[in-house]
């Protein structure tokens, strides 16, 4: 019995070892090479005229709130106890409109980021595979902040810029 795991076990300890030691993993800074595409700039100013869009409606919804708030303090002697309830009832729902309008406002914003940005990734995905495999890499994971270690030789990034013919410029 013991005999028989130990060939188990070496066999899957030679397993593993040769499997891994085919293996080569390269990293990439894909906000770095995102960053410093051309198309970053398109992208960044239909976002900056989207959030101008939104911004504008949303002002007019405050300025319709604030209107009809002053309205409402000129005319308050005048209303019945009924009138009141009901321009109270109607107020507090044009903010509870403006709340979800500035909550749906920042996931709409996200969206449209996401939607400009898809077909920048797909151009880096495509680049990123003729990288891998001219260089033979295995596989490519993606740098973060919270990275320990990578060993320059094995960071990609320059050669995906390369590939798409991005400058990257040095920040400092």
């Amino acid at each position: 019995m013991i005999m028989k795991f130990k060939l188990i076990a070496g066999i899957f300890f030679i397993t593993v070892s040769t499997v891994f030691g085919q293996s080569k993993v390269g990293a990439v800074d894909i906000e770095v090479i995102l960053n410093n595409m051309p198309e970053m700039k398109q992208v960044e100013e239909k976002l900056h005229t989207y959030a101008g869009q939104l911004d504008l409606d949303f002002n007019k919804k405050m300025d319709g709130y604030k209107d009809a708030i002053e309205a409402y303090k000129k005319e308050e002697a005048s209303y019945s106890d009924t009138q009141k309830r009901e321009k109270q009832e109607a107020l507090m729902a044009m903010e509870s409109e403006i709340q979800k309008f500035q909550q749906n406002g920042a996931a709409l914003l996200e969206l449209k980021q996401q939607e400009y940005l898809r077909p920048l990734y797909a151009k880096i995905e495509t680049a990123l595979e003729k990288v891998a495999k001219a260089q033979k890499y295995t596989q490519i994971v993606q740098i973060t902040p919270n990275m320990l270690f990578l060993d320059p030789a094995y960071d990609v990034t320059a050669a995906l810029a390369k590939e798409l013919g991005v400058t990257i410029k040095n920040a400092e």
